[in-house]
């Protein structure tokens, strides 16, 4: 398709592999293109697999005074922190996925209560989880004491096949209790069945009075094929999957290569205009 399906005025983006660059910086090229689309006239906010915390540092670079998403859809708030609504995990269902994972070399984290609880604090992807959720891991070997208060689980790992076993293991037990899927090639994460970007893009739509056809989003992975379903435009980042691409309305360039910026003056300024 060459242009959009309607007039966009509401842009709602994922974070990372989308906004931020690999190292998890806002470039300026980033900043300044947001800027001109709010100059338009057209709101944009943010919709993320990371915690609150982790989003909070992109509101005022970005100048966002709208409510944002955090943990897929899970939990909704506004510029200043404070909670819109929460939707927690089944304690059942991370129970369960702990039992999934118990010979599985994978990594285990939750998020619960604003903090961030990890099974180690060493490797790559603790570094960059860091700077993502602006905050420090406390260490855990036991978890079972957070599993009625989790927002997220995460399994961590760099063994591909390891952690698609896993995904479809508790996709098959649990798919109807939670949202189940990576948010990075190296990430499974477990959320509430309504903490999913579908569900999360809609209710920010409706906080803010838009219809979804009205809508465009942002994205680059698995979890973000929800929001394409259900948003009016849906653009994939360049260096996404096939399969996130195949879905999308439009392809930008990579993260890398400023993708969110492009998106907005290709396809959402250039419409508007």
């Amino acid at each position: 398709m060459s242009e959009p399906k309607a007039a966009i005025r509401l842009v709602i983006s994922d974070v990372d592999g989308t906004l931020v660059r690999k190292d998890k910086s806002l470039s300026p090229q980033v900043i300044a293109s947001v800027h001109r689309l709010r100059q338009a006239g057209i709101a944009f906010t943010l919709i993320s697999a990371r915690p609150v915390s982790g989003v909070m540092p992109l509101i005022a670079p970005l100048g966002i005074d709208i409510p944002l998403a955090a943990i897929n859809g899970g939990i909704l708030f506004r510029p200043d922190g404070s909670v819109i609504a929460e939707h927690r995990i089944d304690p059942e269902v991370v129970r369960g996925m702990f039992d999934l994972a118990a010979d599985s070399a994978v990594d285990r984290w939750v998020f619960a209560d604003g903090q961030w609880y990890a099974s180690s604090l060493a490797g790559v992807h603790v570094e960059h989880e860091r700077v993502a959720s602006n905050q420090e891991p406390v260490l855990r070997d036991d978890f079972s004491d957070l599993y009625d208060r989790a927002d997220k689980v995460t399994f961590v790992s760099d063994d591909a096949p390891v952690l698609k076993d896993l995904a479809a293991r508790g996709i098959a037990k649990f798919g109807q209790r939670a949202t189940i899927g990576q948010s990075q090639i190296y990430y499974l994460d477990v959320t509430d069945s309504r903490a999913n970007k579908g569900d999360g893009v809609a209710e920010l739509a409706r906080l803010l009075g838009v219809n979804l056809a009205d809508v465009a989003v942002f994205g680059d992975m698995d979890n973000d094929l929800a929001m394409f379903a259900r948003a009016g435009t849906s653009v994939a980042m360049g260096q996404a999957p096939e399969a996130v691409r195949a879905a999308a309305d439009f392809v930008s360039s990579s993260n890398e290569q400023d993708g969110c910026a492009h998106a907005i003056d290709a396809f959402v300024l250039k419409a508007a205009r």
